[in-house]
């Protein structure tokens, strides 16, 4: 299959990895060439724009930083949709607002094209071992016929309902994943105040009732001081702020989410956008 990947970040390049290795021909576009270095040396077609990307694929994966980026690659200039060609298909991966995703639904199928959004999660451990949870919306006919590429690169791949559903997914998944936070970092605050071997107290309680992903996978890096990035603190926060609006629509109050972000956004403010979501822990550690 050819396919193009718009976006080479933290996540990307464990993705896009996975697709050279299952002998995919994969077409890259990212603003800045040697940052995909890596990626051409393994195989990847590197383009200068999203449009000349999308020319030589027939599945268009992208996976940007925020909506206005999504914007920017699907409708601007060089962007993925001025490369209309009917049947190609492309999929937002970027965790975007529901409402944007509907959109980039709708003029797609004016062009001839299918679309799906199918934001992931499993942090840059999902994307380098190909196990990623997918969340997937718009047709299922489209949906179906992806499994097979979908399931290179993630385990747990759920079509969730038409277009803007997999976002909406994804907000459930980052609200869940927020919150959880807090408890993982106030766990370990609260066993070094009481002297406890913290690498002990993870064994008992991971694979208990209290035992998360977070708890698994990012804990032992707070307990290291491992604050690099599988997930961008900035990012966190853009998504945050994304369910909240979404809740404020649908009339729904949120306290944890709210306490979360704020916790975030001091984070933020200290200078540790580009730290991992692990790095809450330093609000501890004063």
């Amino acid at each position: 299959m050819k396919i193009a990947f718009i976006g080479t970040g933290v996540m990307g390049k464990g993705i896009i990895n996975n697709l050279l290795q299952a002998n995919h021909e994969v077409h890259i576009y990212t603003r800045t060439k040697e940052k995909a270095q890596s990626l051409v040396e393994s195989g990847a077609i590197w383009h200068a724009t999203a449009s000349s990307a999308t020319t030589a694929a027939d599945v268009i994966l992208t996976m940007v930083g925020y909506p206005k980026d999504v914007e920017e690659v699907y409708f601007g200039e060089h962007g993925i949709f001025e490369a209309v060609k009917q049947g190609k298909i492309v999929v937002d991966m970027t965790t975007s607002q529901p409402a944007l995703a509907i959109q980039i639904a709708q003029h797609a199928k004016k062009l001839g094209m299918e679309a799906l959004d199918a934001p992931v999660s499993g942090g840059d451990i999902g994307a380098q071992n190909g196990t990623l949870s997918i969340m997937v919306g718009g047709e299922k006919a489209t949906y179906e016929k992806l499994v097979p590429l979908f399931d290179i690169i993630g385990e747990n791949i759920v079509y969730q309902g038409t277009a803007g559903s997999g976002q909406h997914t994804k907000m459930c998944n980052q609200i869940a994943i927020a919150t959880n936070m807090i408890g993982v970092c106030e766990a370990i605050a609260y066993g070094r105040k009481a002297g406890l071997c913290m690498e002990s107290v993870l064994k008992s309680i991971s694979s208990g009732a209290a035992g998360s992903w977070s708890l698994t996978n990012l804990a032992p890096r707070m307990l290291q001081g491992d604050q690099e990035p599988g997930f961008y603190i900035m990012h966190i926060i853009k998504d945050m702020g994304i369910a909240l609006e979404e809740a404020e629509r649908m009339n729904l109050n949120l306290p944890g989410l709210t306490l979360a972000k704020s916790m975030y956004d001091e984070l933020s403010a200290k200078g540790f956008d580009l730290k991992g979501t692990q790095a809450l822990i330093e609000l501890y550690n004063a």
